[in-house]
């Protein structure tokens, strides 16, 4: 599992890719968890789309994770800090310990969406209106509980229309399908 904010300098994150290639290819089985934000950089976006169609399989979390590896279920390794650049991990090779980590891993992997999986971007403020709207408030009462102008509210509704690709017609709510998309966890 990989936290925010990758600290691989660009020399080692081309080395690493190459070793996980080389790695992939000798038929070594890899699964990766990411958070959501290192796919903004597109450098690091790139890598995990390559090693992913290499065989890495690769999924995205929004909640916070903390670096995690687990080699042959025998041997974990779990950052010490979790500050990128921080020196030491923890070297686990009790074996109850390992299982409860792989267990901590294959709960965090079933409830990850897919790295393919289209998300769309929404700012703080844009999240903080769909989480109202979808407690069924107005726009006025989303206006008051965040301190808002009724106005801001309507740009910001507007926005995370168009960030969701969700087109005015006569046969669709646009408020109902932009709380469908947040249920999904595909409006983040």
């Amino acid at each position: 599992m990989h936290p925010v904010g990758l600290s691989d300098t660009a020399r080692n994150e081309h080395t690493s890719r190459r070793e996980n290639l080389d790695a992939l290819e000798r038929g070594t089985r890899m699964r990766t968890i990411v958070h959501a934000t290192v796919l903004d950089n597109p450098t690091h976006a790139a890598r995990i789309r390559q090693l992913h169609a290499a065989g890495d399989l690769h999924r995205v979390v929004d909640e916070p994770v903390q670096q995690l590896v687990i080699f042959d279920r025998t041997l974990a390794f779990l950052r010490l800090t979790p500050v990128p650049y921080a020196p030491g991990a923890l070297a686990i090779r009790q074996q109850s310990l390992i299982t409860a980590l792989i267990d901590l891993f294959e709960r965090t992997w079933s409830g990850a969406r897919e790295v393919t999986e289209p998300t769309r971007r929404l700012s703080a403020r844009e999240r903080e209106v769909l989480a109202l709207i979808a407690e069924g408030r107005s726009n006025s009462a989303v206006a008051r509980a965040l301190s808002i102008t009724e106005a801001a509210v309507g740009k910001h509704v507007a926005s995370l229309f168009a960030k969701l690709e969700i087109p005015a017609t006569a046969d669709d709510n646009r408020r109902v399908l932009a709380v469908l998309a947040y249920l999904r966890g595909t409006a983040r």
